[in-house]
């Protein structure tokens, strides 16, 4: 049996590098047996939640709002891929996990952070939200520390492959604890 990962793009900056670093998660977490997805929530383009229900309910009067609800549960768990902003994560990926509630319960979620100090602040706040919103963290969290080395004058990765090295193991070890957890 195939299980479907999404791993959930957390910035829409303009300038973002986090597609360059979804896109080697993509690759790097790959197993047997699992799909790996990416989801943009740039591409998404949900507007600031706009739902007059709460979402706990699961009723949604947005076509937005439906179309999301079905794309997550098309899913069986997530990589939330985001960066640190002032020591905390970015207002569309809160805004994304905050219009859907019964979506998200009892799917295995990992965390991928990044920053100049590997995005610790941001995933402490983002852990609070996954923990309300009754998902089941996974062990392996990944904590990407950027350095100015790795990238080009405009802030962009000169190789993200290079750059990202030290942390391919344990993105691997990510995909193999998706693939024991979905595969039993």
């Amino acid at each position: 049996m195939t299980s479907k990962i999404g791993i959930i793009i957390g910035s829409t900056r303009p300038s973002r590098i986090s597609p360059d670093i979804a896109t080697w998660l993509q690759k790097a977490v790959s197993q047997p047996n699992l799909t790996v997805d990416l989801i943009d929530l740039a591409e998404i383009n949900l507007p600031f939640l706009d739902e007059v229900a709460q979402p706990s309910t699961g009723i949604y009067s947005e076509a937005h709002t439906q179309r999301w609800s079905q794309l997550i549960q098309g899913y069986d768990g997530f990589i939330l891929l985001f960066p640190q902003y002032n020591w905390g994560y970015p207002a569309p990926l809160k805004n994304a996990l905050d219009y859907l509630y019964k979506e998200w319960a009892g799917k295995p979620v990992s965390m991928v952070s990044y920053g100049g100090h590997g995005g610790f602040q941001a995933a402490q706040g983002v852990n609070l939200i996954i923990r309300g919103l009754k998902m089941q963290p996974l062990n392996n969290n990944l904590q990407i520390s950027l350095h100015r080395d790795a990238m080009d004058d405009q802030g962009h990765f000169i190789d993200v492959d290079q750059a990202l090295a030290p942390y391919a193991f344990n993105a691997q070890q990510l995909g193999a604890e998706f693939q024991n957890l979905l595969n039993k």
